[in-house]
């Protein structure tokens, strides 16, 4: 992979600053049979998982924004 969980996290939350404002709280694994990252997210006993595919989840470790992921958040995000 290149990176840990906790840079990654810390890069999902630079990158995308709602989920601070919103004060919810990102848990990262990594889904082996998916290939792809889980993030869940999680606040007020309320959660929402997002898939973040590996290749994505690479991209934005290069400081790129990816459009499915992005989209698939701000989704999640409104439902809190």
């Amino acid at each position: 992979m290149g990176y840990t969980l906790v840079a990654l996290e810390n890069k999902l939350l630079d990158m995308y600053p709602e989920i601070r404002e919103k004060n919810i709280s990102p848990r990262l694994s990594f889904n082996e049979s998916k290939n792809a990252w889980m993030v869940k997210l999680v606040k007020d006993g309320k959660e929402k998982t997002v898939c973040l595919e590996k290749e994505d989840a690479d991209a934005c470790m290069d400081n790129q924004y990816c459009e499915t992921f992005g989209s698939d958040l701000k989704k999640a995000l409104a439902e809190f």
